[in-house]
């Protein structure tokens, strides 16, 4: 498949690189995990088979030879050469069609399956780009050609409803204290539970920064040393404004940690969450 419109961040994601942050290896991979998967799944791909991650404003593709494709994640408008096509479901591209995958109508990021999947070149055993690192293909640019891997043995799956959560209008993010909770005055902590932040526009894919809210309060001076950092750390800079750490966060980090999203749903709502929405933390259980 030839890119001829690569949109405002197009990457090759799958599951990414788990079990390097040792070496200073991010994790990286989809940010919206249910999205990637139900992609795939549609089409009877492997769960860790390369797909595109789109960001706002699509992509469009020629397909090079006949190919059948899905489409999740942040709902859009989906045309093969010019003509509506379905969302969430499997899609037949004739050899030489030009696919359309249209602007996020809510939320953020669109998920683009193929199936046989994007079959770029694996580093470290993922073909997920990392925007932190740079390891993994470079980002799509209009000209980029994605090599598709043979279809494997899975039928394509029939669909006639997808059960996939829309982006959300509130985000409301289950916290885990610790393990610098305690770095914080008991006066901020009880009022994280109560304070309702919005999702900056310098959110990325490392991590997703708030703005507005009540800052959280040191209770102690001086820095830490750096320590590990996980997926879902809530870091806390010295603005006091918490940052929700995703796919491509560092594997250290030196201001305090709050808390922990754990993975799962509340992250990958986290992903379709855009500029100005609310932001709030609950107790997890």
């Amino acid at each position: 498949m030839l890119v001829v419109r690569a949109g405002a961040l197009t990457t090759v994601q799958d599951l990414g690189r788990p079990g390097h942050a040792h070496l200073g290896v991010p994790r990286s991979g989809a940010l919206d995990t249910a999205a990637y998967a139900l992609a795939n799944r549609l089409l009877g791909n492997p769960p860790g088979a390369g797909v595109l991650e789109t960001t706002v404003d699509g992509v469009g593709l020629r397909a090079l030879a006949a190919v059948t494709v899905a489409v999740t994640g942040a709902p859009c408008a989906v045309r093969v050469d010019g003509r509506p096509a379905a969302w969430g479901a499997p899609v037949r591209v004739p050899a030489g069609a030009e696919l359309s995958v249209g602007r996020a109508e809510s939320g953020l990021r669109s998920y683009l399956a193929v199936r046989g999947g994007v079959a770029a070149a694996p580093v470290l055993g993922s073909r997920s780009t990392d925007l932190l690192s740079g390891l993994g293909p470079p980002v799509v640019a209009v000209g980029t050609l994605l090599p598709v891997g043979p279809p494997g043995p899975a039928p394509v799956a029939p669909a006639d409803l997808c059960p996939l959560p829309g982006p959300p209008a509130d985000l409301l993010l289950p916290l885990r204290p610790g393990p610098r909770a305690d770095w914080f005055t008991e006066a901020s902590l009880a009022g994280l539970w109560r304070a309702v932040f919005r999702v900056s526009a310098r959110s990325n894919r490392i991590g997703l920064r708030t703005e507005g809210g009540s800052p959280l309060a040191r209770a102690r001076e001086g820095e830490l040393p750096s320590e590990g950092m996980v997926l879902g750390a809530v870091q806390v800079p010295p603005d006091g404004l918490p940052v929700v750490f995703l796919a491509d966060h560092p594997v250290t980090g030196g201001y305090p940690v709050v808390g922990v999203v754990p993975p799962g749903p509340a992250l990958d709502a986290a992903a379709q969450a855009g500029p100005g929405t609310a932001v709030r933390f609950a107790r997890a259980r």
